[in-house]
């Protein structure tokens, strides 16, 4: 059963239907404790960093996933979720994320189209579950104005370029993040819903 997390700030219509195309049993929640006691978790989001960062704590749901990270369980940030997993935010202000992946979300390079809207590719760096007959350089749909900087250079999982090269995917130990949409990303996207859902 996946649990996906709903702290007001999420597209959690279609990330439901996705895994509900797939098979996958799934449900929303906004409860602490069900997120606690997940099987496995998914943070999507959609939105500013500093208004989702302070829904989360103020509805108890940041110490639940921080909690469950921690149990060692699945999880996966998309979007707005993968940043959230930083140290800090640095959209209009300075926030405070859950820390998960050491490091910040800062504002993509100058001189390209802001929002980065459309398919991009993603440059695989690791060798993760999530990429399991998902080819190389598969492209992935975006919307996004910020980008994640982890500080460990490990837990860059993939890269894309979009007037620089961004990271795309993280991963460490037990907790992924992809900053495109696999819910809206065609086959790719749907085969690397399946793979986290086929984590054990």
């Amino acid at each position: 059963m996946i649990t996906i997390v709903n702290y007001g700030m999420g597209n959690l219509g279609s990330v439901l239907k996705a895994f509900s195309y797939l098979g996958v049993p799934a449900r929303i929640t906004n409860e602490p404790t069900a997120v606690v006691t997940a099987e496995k978790l998914v943070l999507p989001g959609v939105g500013a960093y500093g208004d989702a960062a302070e829904n989360l704590q103020r509805t108890g749901l940041a110490a639940a996933v921080k909690e469950y990270i921690r149990s060692g369980r699945p999880f996966l940030g998309i979007c707005l979720g993968m940043q959230l997993l930083t140290t800090v935010g640095e959209e209009h202000g300075v926030y405070s994320g859950l820390a998960v992946v050491p490091g910040k979300t800062r504002r993509l390079a100058d001189g390209v189209k802001i929002p980065h809207v459309g398919w991009n590719r993603v440059d695989f760096r690791q060798d993760i579950p999530l990429f399991r007959e998902v080819p190389d350089g598969a492209y992935m749909y975006f919307v996004h104005s910020y980008c994640v900087d982890p500080d460990e250079p490990a837990a860059v999982a993939a890269t894309t370029d979009y007037g620089e090269k961004f990271c795309s995917v993280v991963a460490r130990d037990n907790v992924y993040g992809v900053q495109f949409h696999p819910e809206k990303s065609s086959a790719a996207g749907l085969r690397l819903l399946r793979n986290f859902a086929e984590i054990e």
